[in-house]
């Protein structure tokens, strides 16, 4: 009870509430329909929230007075502009974020402890084969994704493992024939002639090299623009 009551007292005065896409419960312009209807409703709904409520939960009330209510969208088809001016009045700051960079994409896949390539390594490890992901491979990741945001569209970080995936596709398919083949000393799965693999003394399964080279062979389709005029009547 001590517990719950203290974990009560720090969300109703350190809380942070984060509402993702708010931008989907936007009224578009002039146009009513009963999307736009529902979605005013959910707005509605926000409003006592954010305005400052007591909430009923299992745990006891919650006063949400003091709780730090942070929006967000990417607000393509609509703007701020067609929330409700209630809700817009209660969300006074506004700010609008740059689009992620080169050297952004080359630290969010290097410095958070549990990162993307970590997660693939520690992946395909299960499989028993070992990647290694060289430096100049995270780089030119990192600079595909940055241009394809910009040239293509922009997902934002959801493009890295768009990437990722393209990279250990064929290397998860063909993971246990590889590692079967190379204990075996058979030549292994047809993967050899575009992968460096070596070996670690004291170390049974085989670790897979991932270079520049790979990355822009499996994910530089990525870049090539679309063309549309052949559409074009």
């Amino acid at each position: 009870a001590d517990v719950t009551r203290e974990a009560i007292h720090l969300a109703e005065q350190h809380g942070i509430v984060f509402i993702d896409e708010i931008d989907k419960i936007c009224s578009h312009g002039e146009s009513r329909s009963s999307a736009d209807a529902s979605a005013e409703g959910v707005q509605r709904d926000l409003l006592p929230l954010i305005e400052g409520s007591v909430v009923n939960t299992k745990h006891g009330n919650v006063n949400t007075d003091h709780i730090l209510f942070i929006a967000s969208g990417a607000f393509h088809t609509a703007s701020p502009s067609d929330l409700l001016p209630e809700l817009q009045g209660r969300l006074p700051l506004r700010v609008e974020l740059d689009s992620l960079t080169e050297d952004d994409f080359y630290r969010i896949l290097t410095e958070p402890q549990a990162n993307l390539v970590f997660q693939q390594i520690k992946l395909l490890e299960t499989e028993g084969v070992s990647v290694e992901f060289q430096d100049e491979a995270i780089r030119e990741m990192a600079r595909i994704a940055a241009l394809a945001n910009s040239s293509v569209e922009n997902i934002g970080a959801r493009r890295l493992h768009a990437i990722m995936e393209k990279i250990v596709e064929e290397i998860s398919y063909y993971a246990p024939e590889f590692v079967d083949d190379f204990r075996a000393g058979k030549p292994t799965a047809g993967l050899k002639a575009k992968y460096e693999i070596k070996t670690v003394e004291g170390q049974e399964r085989p670790v897979i090299v991932i270079n520049k080279n790979i990355v822009k062979e499996k994910v530089g389709s990525l870049l090539e623009e679309s063309n549309f005029d052949r559409f074009i009547l």
